[in-house]
């Protein structure tokens, strides 16, 4: 970009660009610059098959390194806390009503700065200390703010788990209905980080519906595909559905909240000023430009290969030996039981990150492993999708999966997998 001095005349000034970025960077620290070099190097190797990562595009890219950066902007539009705020005013409403028109939501909150974060505010929203939720069982796939110990969810509210059958691994709805009949839950949770089927909202809702309690759809892992229509949406169900922009979405990290417009206020202030101070608006740009994107056909299409890509993944570590849990996946999420080849999870994780293959260990209903090892693996097929990798590739994938739990290490894996990450690399 030129500026003009009024002394010097025309200035090159180095911060417009990826390049320049990067020029200033190694300049004032080349030590974290060689780390981020360093990290594109191993993104640049390796297959990456982690279900909650994806790629951030360049305009996304554009908006979180834009002049929103460090722009102050405590509270919300019309009624911030500092002056010189219109537009980040303006950033924010355009991300908001870009949200609701996307998802059909009454009403949208953009600032929450992760999905964890999200749910806390949907939690403070809806809830009092000590307050029964029912949720699915961190054993059964439940997400650590659905009751763990570690997390404030399990400090703060009495938490009941709900879980899947044994026999097909599908959620028992007779259990949810059974368990809130006899807790009275203030609020019942729907959604998992790991269960590969689409929820039946409807059905949560009659069972909320039926006790008294709010629905809240923890929809973090899916929210790309419900943009897309590509998944059941659950914002007609429920009474708040939290969501996150990176994932599927392919936005920057960050949460979003949608809920009916009888709970807008109370989910805006358990936000701010409850659980979070200024938001960082080069984050809520970032999303606006995520949010117009995954209303794209372009988009719809991405969505629709992600979950064709991840039905051949889990057919192919089917044909392996290991055994898809639910005998398949209706999203972009494989989780799968190796236990059956004679590897823990952990185990297997290792083996594959050895090769070059990014996934990761996963704890298995009913599991008789300890969690540090675990009898499962997770996957997801977001990130290999942005990067162009159709059916073909994913079905050789599954099959370089299965050698490494096979035959454990194998250099010709290993080099065929930096083969691929090699062709795809920087695709995005």
């Amino acid at each position: 970009m030129t500026v003009t001095d009024a002394a010097t005349g025309p200035v090159e000034t180095p911060v417009e660009t990826p390049e320049a970025l990067s020029a200033a960077l190694f300049r004032a620290d080349p030590q974290l610059a060689d780390l981020l070099a360093a990290e594109a190097e191993r993104r640049a190797e390796t297959i990456q098959l982690l279900a909650g990562e994806n790629l951030t595009g360049p305009a996304v890219l554009a908006a979180l390194t834009g002049p929103l950066i460090d722009k102050y902007a405590e509270g919300y539009p019309g009624r911030r806390h500092h002056t010189g705020c219109s537009l980040a005013d303006a950033a924010e409403l355009l991300a908001i009503d870009r949200a609701r028109e996307l998802f059909g939501a009454p009403h949208a909150n953009v600032q929450p700065r992760s999905g964890t974060a999200a749910m806390l505010a949907a939690y403070a929203a809806l809830l009092r200390p000590g307050d029964v939720v029912l949720a699915m069982s961190l054993e059964h796939g439940g997400h650590l703010s659905c009751g763990s110990r570690a997390n404030f969810s399990g400090r703060w509210f009495d938490f009941v788990g709900y879980g899947v059958r044994q026999e097909d691994g599908l959620i028992d709805l007779d259990q949810v209905r059974e368990l809130a009949r006899k807790y009275r839950p203030k609020a019942i949770v729907a959604g998992s980080i790991s269960y590969p089927r689409h929820p039946d909202w409807a059905a949560f809702r009659e069972i909320a519906d039926e006790t008294d309690a709010y629905l809240v759809a923890a929809a973090a892992q899916t929210t790309g595909l419900i943009a897309a229509g590509v998944a059941p949406s659950p914002v007609p169900y429920a009474d708040v559905t939290v969501a996150a922009t990176h994932k599927l979405l392919r936005g920057p990290r960050g949460g979003l909240l949608l809920c009916t417009a009888e709970l807008a206020e109370r989910v805006d202030r358990a936000v701010f000023p409850f659980s979070q101070g200024g938001a960082a608006m080069n984050e809520v740009a970032g999303k606006a430009v995520a949010l117009a994107e995954a209303a794209t056909p372009a988009y719809r299409a991405y969505a629709h290969r992600t979950v064709a890509g991840a039905r051949v993944l889990a057919a192919g570590l089917a044909e392996a030996g290991a055994r898809p849990l639910t005998g398949g996946t209706d999203t972009h999420l494989v989780t799968a039981d190796v236990g059956a080849l004679g590897v823990s999870g952990a185990e297997a994780e290792r083996r594959c990150s050895a090769a070059g293959l990014m996934l990761g260990k996963c704890a298995l209903p009913y599991d008789q492993a300890p969690p540090s090892e675990a009898s499962g693996i997770r996957l997801g097929t977001g990130t290999v999708t942005s990067q162009g990798m159709g059916e073909a590739e994913l079905a050789e994938v599954a099959a370089l999966i299965g050698r490494l739990l096979v035959e454990g290490t194998d250099v010709r894996v290993a080099d065929r997998v930096r083969e691929l990450a090699r062709t795809f690399a920087g695709r995005r």
